[in-house]
């Protein structure tokens, strides 16, 4: 059986690079994609080192034309898409509401929302034209919680769960899959960044009925397991991977 193409937008860093390694080590032809061209050359030579066919595009996920080539990109270098992991993402300025701007908002809203928006438009095409598909998007529990001090990232990725059942039902009959990974907190630079400070990190953390964050990989695990075959008769599902922090 030949193996899946997967394309993963955000893939540089955190959950994306970890998702990008297990998908090679899995055996998934790759595309990968983000907006540091030198860091994905290099992170496409890594994953060419695990054995995988692998090749990186560039795309800022806030622009229409750029998404549509890296889609257009995937399919003509191998051909079809089977597995897009829709995880660009910005954790915006964290802060009080009345700190906040049209400014702030379109910086959040731009990446979270529509880059998921025309990332989903475009996979959707192609997808829809092979008459199958697997399209996973990255909210957060923050997705169907609120967060003091967050309004705009929970906001981003409530839009983010209510785009992805509203897809899946679109999608349903043709063949392609559409649900979403909400991890808890995890240990990525962009939890560094959110929390500001060991203290607070150590606080959410503390949070946790495992009484950890997250890693990476563990994400990754559960991105793979969603968008797989294993996960066939699921679409339109938020899979909540949190440590237990929205089980109370």
């Amino acid at each position: 059986m030949e193996s899946k193409v997967t394309l993963i937008t955000g893939a540089l860093t955190g959950i994306g690079r970890a998702t990008a390694v297990a998908a090679a080590r899995a055996g998934h032809r790759l595309i990968v994609s983000g907006r540091n061209p030198e860091a994905g050359h290099a992170l496409a030579e890594e994953l060419r080192g695990l054995g995988a066919e692998a090749e990186f595009i560039r795309a800022d996920v806030r622009k229409d034309e750029e998404v549509q080539a890296v889609v257009d990109g995937a399919v003509a270098r191998f051909g079809r898409i089977d597995i897009a992991v829709n995880n660009a993402g910005t954790e915006g300025k964290p802060g009080p509401i009345t700190a906040q701007s049209a400014e702030t908002y379109a910086a959040t809203f731009d990446t979270n929302v529509l880059g998921v928006l025309l990332s989903l438009k475009h996979e959707a095409r192609v997808m829809q034209g092979q008459g199958s598909g697997s399209i996973v998007n990255i909210s957060s529990t923050y997705g169907h919680e609120g967060a003091a001090y967050a309004s705009l990232y929970a906001g981003s990725k409530h839009a983010v769960e209510g785009i992805t059942k509203s897809i899946a039902l679109e999608l349903a009959g043709s063949g392609v899959r559409v649900n979403a990974v909400a991890p808890g907190p995890t240990d990525t630079g962009m939890l560094d960044r959110f929390t500001g400070s060991a203290e607070v990190k150590a606080k959410l953390a503390a949070g946790v009925p495992l009484g950890r964050t997250g890693r990476p990989e563990e994400i990754a695990n559960a991105i793979l397991f969603i968008s797989s075959d294993a996960a066939s008769f699921v679409t339109g599902q938020i899979l909540t991977a949190d440590g237990g922090k929205t089980a109370g």
